[in-house]
């Protein structure tokens, strides 16, 4: 299973550059089955302090999983969803 985090969007102040909030998803893939999860992470004014123009996406994603975001138990979610996928427990539908 491969799992690819993205910053989808960074929310920010004009006045001086800095990251206020960040918009995030995970997807994990394995063979044909796929699952996802989003979410967004908030932070105080200038922390971190390194402005719009020079932050790297792996910077903004370090933040957001050392400010709140549970990077291991979204991953587990995410294999939890696959296998569900790959054995269903439940089914709906008509016997004709």
């Amino acid at each position: 299973m491969t799992t690819t985090w993205k910053i989808t969007q960074c929310d920010r102040l004009t006045t001086d550059g800095f990251i206020t909030t960040a918009h995030w998803t995970a997807t994990a893939t394995d063979g044909d089955y796929t699952a996802s999860s989003y979410g967004s992470c908030g932070f105080a004014a200038a922390t971190p302090a390194i402005p719009y123009a020079s932050v790297t996406e792996q910077e903004v994603l370090g933040w957001c999983w050392a400010n709140g975001v549970d990077k291991y138990a979204t991953e587990a979610s995410l294999a939890a969803q696959i296998e569900m996928q790959k054995n269903p427990t439940t089914a709906a539908g008509v016997p004709w």
